[in-house]
């Protein structure tokens, strides 16, 4: 089990990392979601021993290990932007933790392969780094990963580099071969959208906090501040300021939205509504749909999908469709807000209810 307990991180007077406490559990698979420059990196390389914090401390299975070095940590990572051993080959590069636990022989090329197999690398075991495409030299660096076996294995991003049909199979396989060795896996993405595919546990970062931790199906669907729910989404989250008043959402004095049951107990005043882009449609019927007259201003086709923009009560709004749509700028038309998957936050910001599904 790993644990930071209130651990921070300033660097020349700038905090990086606020005061954050975690824990994560062997065998479990964790994502950290967040932008760049949210403090994803910066938290992993204090669980790795890679960086001291500032304050509070690291513990491995019930021992503080603060102040010990990396090197002394059963610990593997992979950044984005690969490292490997410009000198020896893709055999060697892997090889190389085994070789310093002084593994036999036989043991190594077995595991060598394996990872190799694993990660399409079988034809290119004989050549040195800077001889592959920088997938490859990423494929190289996590199969070294693989084969040490470490207790905490953190990816930092690792697949951005691979093409397609890589990646997705290896969002599925990575995942279960750490979890199969006990280790505690982290992964580092600002994509909601793999944070949704690996899924385990996931905590959204913003500014070097922690918004929320848990569950990942768990923090997407009912997040506890507006914030995490901006984290989680891509597209942007829609969001409107309403007033909650007499079953309706109001806006200057009009009604625009009914108020689902879900949202019923909420308090009467301000509030901020939100929903994800795929719950905006352009056609709907039935008791959980709202019909809104809005206004296009871009469509953009993005293959088997199309993003329109909308503006209502001037807010914009992106809705994310299945199909080519390509609507005309500056046309009004109907679109429907699934109202089971509305969230509200109050003035501060906080949750007030979530969906109803």
């Amino acid at each position: 089990m790993l644990e930071l307990r209130n651990i921070t991180k300033a660097v020349g007077g700038e905090t990086h990392i606020h005061p954050t406490s975690l824990v994560l559990e062997r065998g479990s698979l964790n994502v950290l979601l967040g932008p760049t420059l949210s403090g994803k990196t910066t938290l992993m390389r204090l669980m790795a021993g890679l960086d001291r914090p500032t304050s509070g401390s690291v513990w491995f299975d019930g021992k503080d290990v603060t102040g010990q070095r990396v090197q002394d940590r059963s610990v593997a990572m992979v950044y984005q932007q690969f490292i490997n051993y410009p000198a020896l080959t893709v055999y060697e590069n892997i090889a190389s933790p085994l070789r310093l636990k002084r593994t036999d022989a036989a043991d190594i090329d077995r595991e060598v392969r394996e990872a190799a197999d694993l990660l399409k690398l079988t034809p290119y075991l004989d050549r040195t780094p800077l001889n592959l495409s920088g997938g490859q030299q990423q494929r190289t660096a996590l199969a070294r990963a693989i084969v040490k076996r470490a207790s905490l294995v953190l990816l930092d991003e690792p697949l951005a580099n691979l093409d397609y049909k890589l990646r997705e199979e290896l969002r599925e396989e990575l995942p279960r071969l750490f979890a199969e060795a006990g280790a505690i896996f982290v992964y580092a993405t600002t994509e909601p959208s793999e944070a949704l595919l690996l899924g385990g546990n996931t905590a959204t970062l913003s500014k070097g906090r922690i918004t929320q931790f848990g569950p990942t199906i768990d923090v997407y669907r009912r997040p506890v501040d507006l914030l995490t729910a901006r984290t989680f989404a891509d597209p942007p989250l829609n969001t409107i300021a309403v007033v909650k008043q007499d079953g309706r959402f109001i806006i200057e004095g009009v009604p625009v939205l009914p108020v689902p049951a879900h949202l019923s107990a909420m308090a009467d005043g301000p509030a901020t509504v939100a929903f994800q882009p795929h719950h905006l449609a352009l056609t709907g019927s039935g008791e959980n749909t709202a019909a809104l007259s809005v206004r296009t201003a871009i469509s953009e086709i993005a293959g088997s999908e199309s993003f329109v923009h909308v503006e209502f009560a001037g807010t914009r709004w992106v809705m994310l469709v299945p199909g080519i749509h390509n609507i005309e700028p500056d046309s009004d038309i109907t679109v429907h807000v699934d109202t089971r998957h509305l969230m509200a936050f109050d003035e501060a910001g906080r949750s007030v209810g979530g969906p109803a599904g």
